[in-house]
């Protein structure tokens, strides 16, 4: 089938099952051949040219400090700028490319993606220390955020079939969406397959052009997607990959007057960095820019009485644990009511003790952070946590020549404390005790987040007031609060988690897009 009629409804790419021998073998000679790849050097991607520098981004895998993933050139602000010219002359032919077109590259290139799943998997399971689950699932998403944008894209530019405007006599009416223009993207390192990719084509197949710059712990990854672009045909300045300084590149481009939009996915004040120099009005700049900001959050699961404890424990440790806790959505809060208090805690401190910490590539449960930075804040917190709860699991450094900390849970903890308010992002748990399921809803609400939640209960007219009182942008019941699929649960939070974008979901491209109205006098 031509890709440009490709029309099929959309289906969330399968997970693996790595209990098969098959599978985890498959897993395992993937790891083979990217560890016959590492120590390379990789070169900046501007327009056609590739350029390597003398300045490089030393990638290390934080499960084994002595590996090295690869040595990344980094730009400075001269290659910046050039990049910029790139991309803003890319964009006059680019932005006239027919959306169906522009989709047909989303299509194969999600299907290369597929073809060599296991081989990004591995990658991350090395560069960023995700297990297998966690880095299949990240591969997973990102073929699902291209699919899904391609089929958007598509939807948007039959908008006047679908949501035809109202007719009146004498005139021809139609709306479009056009692109905004040249694009910073600046992802994150916890999910540096799916989040990278997602944010990319969401602008690439709006018509825009991008100017990506990766988190600076996770480049390599970022270069395999960039690299699988070039290979699909994508043309040479719609995608620039410039890894660089936050403080030379990020604040560089942010504040380029030829900048039209912002996407960024890190933490609060980096984001509220980006909009305020975003909010200034450069010298020949003639727009208002516009920022996408997914700012993480400090998620929480509250259960009541009359919930499946069990249940609710299993939910709590895989929402506070996967991946170590490095997730903007995951549930580093727990909100008890007090007559089931000491046993769901029970429960929640057995599984956390029986969580194995080891190198992901032997598929550890729980594997290192990402950096040191990210270490030493976690253990300073976890310290800070001594004296604000009850240190009942964990509490330290776990073995292993890399960045691994013990999944760690405080019991007692006051809503108020600083491990209750402030994002570790980290495998660290506080729990709380209310006095009933009212107050847990109160203490959930109280913070400057807005991200995720989750509420266990089986009584119905609980679960409707939850529905209605629990402010965050992704509200689950009776799950966990992590885990959110493509076009299944559209992602981004309230108040100091981002600008609510909603990543995979029908308002998305909107974001990257301007309306524009044409009407014609028959």
């Amino acid at each position: 089938m031509n890709m440009l009629t490709k029309v099929s409804p959309f289906v969330n790419e399968p997970f693996t099952d790595f209990s098969k021998e098959e599978n985890k073998k498959a897993m395992e000679a993937a790891l083979a051949k990217v560890k016959a790849e590492l120590g390379r050097d990789y070169p900046l991607h501007i327009g056609s040219k590739k350029v390597m520098t003398e300045a490089r981004i030393v990638s290390i895998n934080p499960g084994d400090k002595d590996e090295v993933i690869g040595r990344v050139s980094k730009a400075d602000q001269a290659l910046a700028e050039e990049a910029m010219q790139v991309a803003l002359q890319a964009f006059e032919s680019w932005k006239r490319v027919p959306a169906a077109e522009r989709a047909d590259y989303l299509f194969k290139a999600a299907e290369l993606m597929r073809q060599r799943k296991h081989e990004f998997s591995a990658m991350m399971i090395l560069e960023s220390g995700k297990n297998y689950a966690e880095a299949d699932a990240d591969t997973a998403e990102a073929i699902d955020f291209i699919e899904f944008y391609a089929r958007e894209m598509l939807r948007l530019s039959r908008i006047n079939e679908t949501q035809p405007l109202t007719k009146i006599a004498g005139e021809t009416n139609n709306l479009t969406y056009i692109p905004l223009g040249v694009g910073v993207v600046i992802p994150p390192w916890n999910f540096p397959l799916a989040i990278c990719v997602g944010m990319t084509t969401a602008a690439v197949v709006s018509g825009n052009t991008v100017l990506l710059k990766p988190a600076s712990t996770t480049p390599v990854i970022a270069h395999k997607f960039v690299a699988l672009m070039e290979e699909v045909g994508l043309p040479a300045g719609v995608i620039n990959y410039i890894p660089g300084s936050g403080a030379e590149v990020g604040d560089y481009l942010t504040t380029h007057p030829k900048t039209r939009f912002v996407s960024f996915t890190g933490s609060k004040e980096i984001g509220l960095r980006i909009n305020r120099l975003a909010a200034e009005t450069a010298p020949g700049q003639i727009w208002i820019k516009r920022v996408v900001a997914e700012m993480g959050g400090k998620d929480g699961i509250v259960v009541d009485e009359t919930a499946d404890l069990q249940a609710a424990a299993q939910a709590i440790v895989a929402s506070a644990f996967g991946f170590q806790g490095q997730k903007c959505s995951a549930g580093s809060r727990a909100f008890i009511v007090e007559s089931v208090y000491d046993e769901v805690v029970e429960k929640v401190v057995e599984l956390t003790k029986a969580l194995q910490v080891g190198l992901p590539e032997t598929n550890a449960p729980v594997g290192p952070v990402i950096d040191q930075g990210s270490y030493d804040k976690i253990l300073n917190y976890i310290e800070i946590g001594k004296t604000e709860g009850k240190l009942l699991a964990g509490g330290g450094k776990a073995e292993g020549n890399g960045y691994y900390i013990e999944p760690t849970v405080f019991a007692d903890v006051d809503g108020k404390a600083r491990i209750m308010q402030e994002e570790i992002f980290g495998p660290v748990l506080a729990i709380g005790k209310a006095k009933d399921w009212k107050e847990a809803i109160a203490m959930y609400n109280d913070t400057e987040f807005g991200l995720t939640g989750a509420f266990f209960s089986s009584d119905e007219d609980r679960i409707e007031e939850a529905l209605e009182t629990m402010h965050c942008g992704n509200l689950y019941i009776n799950r966990k609060c992590t885990g959110a699929l493509v076009g299944v649960h559209p992602f981004g939070g309230f108040n100091m988690s981002g600008t609510d974008s909603k990543a995979g979901g029908y308002d998305y491209l909107l974001l990257f897009t301007q309306a524009k109205l044409t009407s014609r006098k028959n």
